[in-house]
């Protein structure tokens, strides 16, 4: 039977035959200033009011007393927790390279009422705005505004039945994990009788890539390499086949996508997102987040939010203004709910001075308000800080306990008594639940079918609870293609590459070849031995297999009867380079890693310490280039590199970045090398000259305990946005990517559509210069996102193989907006044969168009002319054109 995920693939693989107050702030607003995050007025949802005294977390009012135990999940019990008291004060920090302290601002233990949000709604426009459900989709490339209210309201009504029958403490339990003698990384317990009036609990598990701590699992590319694709078939193939082995194996909820932002180059999970620009990030997250609910799991967006670095994270306040944080970094959130996501993980940094599992403003006014989510916010692990989160916004806490193996945890007991005394209504809690049922019946969690947990995370060789079964399908042909278009090809002179049946091949590099014990050699791959595939941490997968470039090679070599020879001793220069004289072409392998911060890899802690090549790979390149006239540089990073030691070499005739792109990497590789797959993958982020060009760096607050301030002064102004706005030439710009061919544009066509769906009333006041209202949902109202402009443009393959082509659309906002001069705000991926033509149709909502206005806390269109500008990269602009009606 023909797999569904690759029903959705075009013909790619070418052969070379909520808050009401007004918060005034600006990007370019001191750090002292910033009003985003941390303090919100009144709002249904929640009405807490921020404090700047620390508190510790025990209940004001005595309606039930504290006792001396608390258990997990629940019960009437309470506990006095440990303090959260911050003695941190605002004084300068003398740590090079770290910013000021800062106070924690927590929200006051005192009584709280409880409004449930108004449920968005919209009315369906055929063809515009269409009903769907997450089993049913829009289809890839679509421009339609998926409706999934129905969909919602069918779960909601199902969910309240349930939880009406549920007594206090068995509702704090739904929202309180458990993990002791639990088979997934996090666990809700079952309400008995199952069958009955009760419900089976939820198995959530990692990760981004793949169903972590299990076996007979795909280890699927990683983030980044998947955003490097452009390419919306492969991305939501790749999601759509994660979501069906997460079911498989009998997850509920899948921990991912991850989507924080590339900030700084150097953050130790940026592999795990989509690059560093929020359009493709977002656009990214939205199709990754379709696949895996179409396959039936519940998708978790993480981390909310403003998670960019490992150093510090759970001690490190994130200063963000309003306007960055709407634009930068709540967008992908706001497309991941757009995509019908039923969860989101908050993280574990503070955003301006309120731990962000506490923070009103991210949880309930952005998220819950202006989105208009209907799913639930889940805490990261260990990420809750107090009871009171509830009361802004937090509907479940993971894994439960405060600290592992004590029983005490922020909810179970302590939430039933914050609920008997008065200081939480019940009424929340029933939210909570609700939100959380609702997502388990959005999916249809409640079938019969759907698998029980067949495996476990946290003793996987104990055979009685590890069932073995093997979910992978044949999900390693969609592991290999995106692995091969997320390949970019950097540079390539003499047409060196692809390669033409070349006499004699040597690979040389430690990363050519495979590590010492397999695959899964370090767990959780925290180590750095042989070909990288992925990343560390919790966002790995174990791999079944591991193809390397060797293994890959040395097949299609046989069939050309090439000799092949290697060399994997990184240090031993000189050898290195006599290895490779004589031989038709050298291609040494580099790499670099990175991940979470808890198991530090050579003195790199999670973050990387610096860009440059790991194991001496800077002096590798160029000992063999000196020997060697056709060397040829194959990367696997997790970022980018400074690679000026070596790029402008004589010798070194072609690069190739590889990235992380999971467990077919050798093959994925090999299809490029020989021709078989066009390079078609483009550059998520900008490769610089140096460090320096950033516009942040990793601040590592060495020796400070208390709370270290992280200004996001930048504003808008991040990677490609920063380099074009202060003029700064990178070595190779974000969008960029070479190809064994070549490719034409002509025939730029902007036209303004004058069908658009939803409030006409809203559209016609946006259209005369006013913001979008400040309503539930507003944010992601259909008529603000429906198609407002449809551009156009013919694309030839003019060289003489086929291959695909990314084309991007930027957005050029007149100087007086305080944009950057372009962002991304399209892009598409086709496949054409030579001497052939396509037309790409690429469209514009009034979305796209607008920036926040930060004092009506709305979206509001630009006055001045907006340029357009269609290329092959952020700086290879190939036709340029005005918005029609701008003004």
């Amino acid at each position: 039977m023909r797999p569904l995920w690759l029903s959705l693939l075009p013909v790619v693989f070418a052969a070379t035959s909520s808050s009401r107050s007004n918060l005034a702030s600006s990007t370019a607003s001191a750090v002292s200033s910033l009003t985003s995050a941390g303090t919100s007025a009144s709002h249904p949802g929640s009405t807490s009011q921020v404090s700047s005294a620390s508190s510790t977390d025990v209940p004001l009012s005595s309606g039930v007393p504290p006792s001396s135990v608390a258990s997990v999940p629940s019960s009437g019990s309470s506990t006095v927790l440990p303090s959260t008291t911050s003695s941190a004060t605002s004084q300068p920090a003398t740590t090079p390279g770290s910013s000021v302290t800062e106070p924690i601002i927590k929200p006051p233990i005192a009584p709280t009422t409880f409004t449930p949000f108004p449920v968005p709604s919209e009315n369906p426009v055929p063809g515009v705005i269409v009903v769907t459900d997450p089993h049913q989709p829009p289809a890839v490339g679509s421009s339609v505004v998926p409706d999934f209210g129905p969909a919602w309201n069918t779960a909601y009504s199902k969910a309240k039945a349930k939880v009406a029958a549920f007594s206090l403490e068995e509702k704090v339990s739904v929202v309180t994990g458990v993990g002791a003698g639990s088979r997934c990384v996090g666990n809700i317990p079952a309400i008995q009788p199952i069958t009955g009036r009760g419900w089976p609990g939820l198995c959530l598990e990692d990760s981004p890539l793949g169903v972590r701590l299990a076996d007979f699992v795909t280890g699927f590319p990683t983030g980044v390499n998947t955003a490097a694709t452009f390419n919306r078939a492969l991305i939501r193939a790749r999601g759509l086949g994660m979501g069906q082995e997460h079911v498989g194996k009998g997850v509920n909820v899948a921990l991912g996508p991850m989507m924080n932002m590339g900030r700084v180059p150097e953050a130790g999970r940026n592999w795990e997102g989509f690059g560093a620009d929020p359009y493709l990030t977002g656009e990214a997250a939205y199709e990754t987040i379709l696949g895996m609910q179409q396959g039936g799991v519940q998708a978790c967006a993480k981390h909310l939010v403003n998670n960019e670095q490992e150093h510090k994270r759970t001690t490190s306040s994130s200063d963000v203004d309003d306007r960055t944080q709407h634009e930068i970094y709540t967008h992908p959130f706001l497309r991941s709910i757009m995509a019908g996501v039923t969860s989101l993980m908050c993280s574990y940094n503070l955003i301006n001075g309120t731990y962000a599992c506490e923070n009103d403003k991210i949880m309930s006014d952005i998220v819950k308000h202006q989105i208009g989510f209907r799913g639930y916010i889940m805490s990261d692990w260990g990420a809750t800080e107090s009871t009171m989160g509830a009361a802004t916004g937090l509907d479940m806490t993971m894994p439960g306990e405060i600290r592992a193996g004590t029983g005490n945890s922020y909810f179970g007991g302590n939430l039933t008594t914050y609920v008997l005394n008065g200081t939480i209504p019940e009424a929340r809690v029933d939210d909570m639940v609700t939100r959380i049922l609702a997502g388990w019946y959005l999916l249809r969690q409640d079938s019969s079918s759907f698998p029980t947990t067949n495996f476990n995370a946290n003793n996987p060789d104990d055979d009685s609870t590890n069932e073995h079964i093997d979910v992978q399908a044949d999900h390693d042909q969609i592991v290999r293609q995106v692995g091969a278009a997320s390949i970019v090809l950097l540079k390539n002179e003499r047409n060196a590459l692809p390669l033409k049946k070349p006499r004699s091949l040597v690979l040389i590099g430690s990363d050519a070849g495979p590590g010492r014990a397999g695959p899964n050699e370090f767990s959780n791959q925290f180590g750095s031995d042989g070909i990288l595939a992925m990343g560390w941490g919790s966002g790995t997968a174990n791999m079944t297999y591991l193809v390397t470039p060797l293994d890959a090679i040395q097949r299609r070599a046989r069939e050309d009867h090439t000799s092949v020879f290697w060399f994997f001793d990184d240090f031993n220069l000189p050898r290195a380079g006599n290895v490779a004289r004589k031989k038709s072409a050298a291609l040494v392998f580099i790499s670099a890693d990175s991940g979470e911060g808890s198991n530090p890899i050579d003195g790199n802690a999670g973050d990387r310490k610096n860009l440059t090549a790991w194991h001496g790979g800077d002096a590798l390149v160029q000992a063999v280039a000196a020997q060697n006239n056709n060397t040829i540089v194959v990367a696997h990073s997790v970022g980018p590199l400074i690679v000026e030691p070596w790029i402008d070499h004589p010798n070194v005739t072609a690069v190739l970045w590889a990235g992380a792109p999971g467990q077919e990497a050798g093959n994925s590789l090999t299809d490029v090398l020989y021709g078989d797959w066009n390079p078609s993958g483009r550059l998520p982020y900008t490769i610089a000259k140096s460090m320096e060009d950033y516009p942040a760096q990793v601040i590592t607050g060495d020796g400070i305990p208390q709370i270290i301030s992280i200004p996001y002064t930048e504003g808008l102004e991040i990677d490609y946005r920063h380099f074009d706005a202060k003029n700064i030439t990178p070595r190779f710009e974000f969008g960029f990517g070479l190809s064994y061919t070549k490719f034409q544009y002509s025939g730029l066509s902007i036209q303004k559509l004058s069908t658009n769906g939803g409030n006409a009333s809203a559209a016609q006041n946006w259209d005369q210069g006013e913001a979008s209202p400040n309503v539930e949902g507003g944010s992601t109202a259909g008529w603000l996102h429906s198609p407002a402009y449809e551009v156009s443009f013919t694309i030839k393959n003019s060289g003489g193989v086929s291959g695909g082509e990314s084309p991007q659309l930027y957005l050029n906002f007149p100087q007086s907006s305080g944009e950057p001069p372009s962002v991304l705000r399209g892009f598409d991926n086709v496949s054409i044969k030579p001497g052939q033509s396509q037309k790409v149709m690429l469209s514009l909502s009034r979305y796209d168009l607008s920036i926040w206005d930060v004092v009506a806390q709305g979206w509001r269109r630009l006055k001045g002319t907006i340029g357009v500008t269609v290329g092959a990269s952020s700086r290879d602009a190939r036709l340029k054109g005005t918005l029609p009606g701008s003004v």
